[in-house]
């Protein structure tokens, strides 16, 4: 498993599933001349993009970002539509690290799309219950109200079975919430609760843009996904952070990515100045 440092705040990347989304929904309006350049695709017109939330420990706190794809939760036809090769396998990797579901004691949703949701909640004996029993689930207020009621476009992705068995440990917030080193802010975009993360600890800073910029390959602020339901929003957003993360020599962290689980740009963002590969 892949870790990252910022200052005594240690992230760790956990296997939490992996599908192959449309390479052109993903990229919206840019032509796949110039995408693909980029980001590799296959004779489906797919790229990987995995689902892998990232445990944060810190101050004796477990904290997940994101909860990956759940196990068995899918039926036949959206295993095909989604393009899953595999679910998730959260609880295999915390047990790698000495931890159970148990020990999780907050996760942050940047938002609840199925692909982000779906580990929340688990099937036992024919009903749903809480994946992370002690954990509190950090989301915007938008985002959740949006969750329970979702409109005619998102509730293909907002799902009940990922928030009526946890509605009790949802704690939202307005525009911000803190804990320490970190810092959930509420952009909007993506979705209209979206929200990114926030890390600043011994003078290093990491940026998580989760969907905002879903991969290294998004980083070009003009290109957000077909899938963003306030694009202009996500424009602003991005110009926003990666200008801030650039002038910080941050790094930027990934749930999607295939390829890279952070990197850090030069001040002109146009090298990779560093960067953490994910292993196959």
């Amino acid at each position: 498993m892949e870790t990252l440092k910022i200052g005594d705040v240690s992230l760790t990347w956990l296997s939490g599933g992996v599908t192959y989304l449309d390479g052109g929904a993903m990229f919206g309006v840019v032509p796949k001349g110039l995408w693909s350049k980029k980001y590799p695709v296959n004779d489906k017109n797919q790229i990987e993009l995995p689902t892998d939330p990232m445990l944060i420990q810190m101050n004796g706190k477990n904290i997940l970002v994101e909860s990956g794809l759940g196990n068995g939760k899918l039926s036949e036809k959206q295993l095909r539509n989604y393009g899953v090769t595999k679910e998730s396998q959260v609880e295999e990797s915390l047990e790698q690290l000495g931890l159970t579901l148990e020990n999780i004691d907050f996760i942050l949703m940047t938002h609840l799309h199925f692909d982000h949701a779906s580990g929340l909640t688990k099937l036992v004996d024919g009903k749903y219950v809480p994946t992370f029993p002690n954990a509190r689930i950090i989301t915007s207020q938008v985002e959740w109200d949006e969750m329970r009621h979702p409109n005619i476009r998102s509730k293909n992705t907002y799902w009940r079975e990922n928030w009526e068995a946890v509605a009790a440990l949802v704690v939202p917030f307005e525009e911000k919430w803190e804990l320490g080193a970190l810092t959930m802010i509420h952009t909007g975009g993506h979705s209209d609760g979206h929200s990114i993360l926030l890390i600043e600890d011994g003078g290093e800073t990491c940026i998580h843009m989760a969907d905002l910029m879903a991969t290294h390959a998004h980083q070009n602020v003009l290109w957000v996904m077909a899938y963003d339901d306030y694009p202009m929003t996500s424009i602003a957003a991005k110009q926003k952070w990666l200008a801030l993360g650039l002038e910080k020599s941050a790094w930027f962290t990934f749930y999607h990515d295939a390829f890279y689980r952070a990197v850090k740009w030069d001040q002109n963002g146009k090298q990779l100045a560093a960067s953490i590969k994910r292993e196959k």
